[in-house]
């Protein structure tokens, strides 16, 4: 992908500006892979190396570790809430619209499956969980810097890399970051790529060569 420079200094002459800061996506096409099967999908995370460029909204669900997420979270929920938002849909709906990441405490889950499951599940924002005494900040940097790579029923997958105001060769290291990431996953590699393409939010989108 040698090219990837010279694609986002045309994507950017190819996009207008608008009032509002765009978002660089990377969609790669695939190709040869049978999606019927269980084992030739995914959703996974991919942490940026040049990280997002915006803020990325976390949410911990915690029990014996509440002080040390309210340090870290945008918004920490106790055991004791987990049951209200349960009984509470719409306002559920509305957290996992609002945020991007959720974790919860391992002993929790079970609690956070029959609460949250039915809102976060089907959203693909089912809290990752941690143990006790876990290296809470590591996890929440992580996930500030993070994208979710999904692949279900159709062969695209469609991650955004970054924002416009970020340097061509920031976003030119997530989008290695985040091809190779895929890649990896892909039962037959490189094989399965039929294209790659690069686009602005609101521009036009421009091939790059998989080399």
């Amino acid at each position: 992908m040698k090219d990837v420079l010279e694609k986002i200094k045309e994507a950017r002459e190819n996009s207008k500006p608008r009032r509002f800061v765009q978002t660089w996506d990377l969609i790669i096409n695939l190709k040869g892979i049978d999606l019927k099967k269980p084992e030739n999908r995914f959703n996974f995370d991919v942490v940026l190396p040049s990280g997002r460029g915006k803020t990325t909204k976390v949410v911990i669900i915690a029990d014996s570790m509440i002080s040390e997420a309210k340090k870290l979270a945008d918004l920490v929920i106790t055991k004791e809430e987990l049951e209200e938002l349960g009984k509470d849909k719409k306002k559920a709906k509305k957290l996992a619209k609002e945020y991007d990441y959720f974790f919860g405490e391992a002993p929790l889950m079970p609690l956070i499956g029959r609460f949250l499951g039915p809102v976060l599940g089907p959203r693909g924002k089912m809290p990752k969980p941690f143990p006790p005494k876990a290296d809470l900040k590591s996890i929440v940097d992580n996930a500030r810097k993070s994208v979710r790579a999904v692949l279900k029923e159709t062969p695209v997958i469609s991650v955004p890399v970054g924002i416009e105001t970020m340097k061509d060769e920031d976003i030119a290291t997530n989008i290695e970051a985040v091809f190779n990431a895929i890649k990896e996953r892909l039962p037959k590699g490189q094989n399965n790529i039929k294209s790659v393409m690069l686009k602005l939010t609101m521009g036009r989108p421009v091939k790059i060569k998989v080399m």
